[in-house]
C-alpha cells in the first residue's frame, strides 16, 4: 500500500509546472521581511508584535522568514480547519488558539496562501474580538481566482495564478509541502492522486 502512495505522490509532481524557482521563493521571502523591518526597526515604532504562524502549511514560510526579522518579536502559532460544504465556506474550527494574550497587541499572522480568503478573514476577525490592536495579515502567496475576497493582505510574497500549487508548505494530498519552489499540477493529475 505505501508503495502505490509513493508512486502517485511521484505521478502528481512528474509533469508539474515550475512557477517560481527557489531563488524567486528566497527573494520574495526577503522583501517580506525587509517590509517588516522597516515598519518595527523604525525609531518612532514602539510596537512588540505578536507573530503567529498559522499552522500546519505556513511551517515552511514562518521558519524561513522569521530568521530574517531584525525586532523584537514574541512567536505562537495557531491552528485552525474549515468543515462542511466548502461552496459556503464551511464552518472555520480552531484547534489551536493563540497561547498568549493578544489583546491590545499588533498581531502579524503568517499564512502560506490566500485563496478564497474565508479562513483568513475569520482567523483575523477572531484576533480583533480578542482585542487585538491591528492585525496584519502577510501571505506567501496570493492566488488570483478573478473575484473579491472577504479580506486582502497587508503583506504578499508572490501572486500566483488561480491553478493548484504545491511547494514551500503548500501541498496535494499531504505531499511535496518540502519542495524549493512552487508548482502548479495539471487538473487531470489531481483526480488521479494518492
Amino acid at each position: 500500500m505505501q508503495e502505490f502512495h509513493h508512486a502517485r505522490a511521484r505521478a502528481l509532481i512528474k509533469n508539474a509546472e515550475l512557477l517560481f524557482d527557489q531563488q524567486a521563493v528566497q527573494a520574495a521571502v526577503a522583501r517580506m521581511a525587509g517590509v517588516l523591518n522597516t515598519r518595527f526597526n523604525d525609531p518612532a515604532c514602539d510596537e512588540f508584535p505578536l507573530v503567529l504562524g498559522v499552522m500546519g502549511g505556513a511551517v515552511v514560510f514562518t521558519g524561513n522568514l522569521l530568521p530574517q526579522l531584525t525586532f523584537p518579536l514574541e512567536f505562537d502559532y495557531i491552528h485552525v480547519s474549515r468543515y462542511g460544504d466548502d461552496d459556503r465556506g464551511g464552518e472555520v474550527v480552531w484547534k489551536v488558539i493563540p497561547r498568549s494574550n493578544v489583546a491590545g497587541r499588533t498581531v502579524i499572522v503568517l499564512d502560506d496562501i490566500l485563496d478564497e480568503g474565508e479562513t483568513l478573514a475569520h482567523v483575523k476577525q477572531r484576533l480583533l474580538d480578542m482585542g487585538a490592536a491591528e492585525v496584519v495579515l502577510a501571505v506567501f502567496a496570493d492566488k488570483a481566482i478573478g473575484k473579491a475576497k472577504p479580506c486582502k493582505a497587508d503583506i504578499v510574497g508572490l501572486v500566483i495564478p488561480n491553478r493548484f500549487v504545491v511547494g514551500f508548505g503548500m501541498d496535494a494530498y499531504g505531499y511535496w509541502r518540502n519542495l524549493p519552489g512552487l508548482w502548479a499540477l495539471r487538473p487531470e493529475d489531481l483526480s488521479t492522486a494518492p
